[in-house]
């Protein structure tokens, strides 16, 4: 178990960088996050069917307002929580269009905690190369800032509004630098 444990330690600091990653887009058309070079990024799992559902609204306002100077939020729909997002990618992808009017890019939906868990989610709740953001997540729309170079800059737990001023003020910072 140790020598396992020693072995995805390494595998997962092999990668240094969120760009290092890809995932399947909720339309299943790939999403090399390679893309995201030189942009800011908000990467948060979402659910459907949760008390936090609602900061779908924050996170679109935060997104309208940043995506011309280079933020892009990226859902990540998961059902590790609770069975709080059952439904398929088209069914996810329909509610948060008709119901929040999302427009900014979500994944097709993955795990983020457990035996299955996604690689860049590997990445992210080892910290990224930075053991202070390391931890497991606790549950639906937790949030983390990634700066343009692919690092980690910041996390944020689940009941933290996406338009607080200590985002807004990490936000723009990411965004000047």
């Amino acid at each position: 178990m140790k020598t396992l444990f020693i072995s995805l330690l390494a595998l997962i600091t092999m990668s240094t960088s969120f760009h290092d990653y890809s995932v399947k887009s909720i339309d299943g058309t790939d999403m090399l996050l390679s893309e995201y070079k030189g942009k800011v990024v908000m990467v948060v799992n979402v659910a459907s069917f949760c008390g936090y559902t609602k900061q779908y609204g924050p996170l679109e306002k935060l997104y309208e307002q940043y995506k011309d100077k280079g933020l892009v939020v990226l859902g990540f729909p998961a059902n590790d929580f609770g069975a709080q997002e059952p439904g398929t990618n088209d069914e996810i992808k329909q509610f948060c269009s008709a119901k929040y009017g999302v427009s900014f890019p979500m994944a097709a939906k993955i795990s983020v905690k457990g035996s299955d868990k996604a690689p860049v989610y590997e990445f992210l709740t080892a910290g990224g190369g930075n053991t202070a953001l390391a931890g497991e997540i606790g549950w639906n729309f937790e949030k983390f800032l990634i700066g343009k170079d692919g690092k980690i800059i910041a996390r944020y737990k689940s009941g933290v509004d996406p338009m607080a001023a200590n985002v807004i003020a990490d936000v723009e910072k990411a965004l000047a630098q």
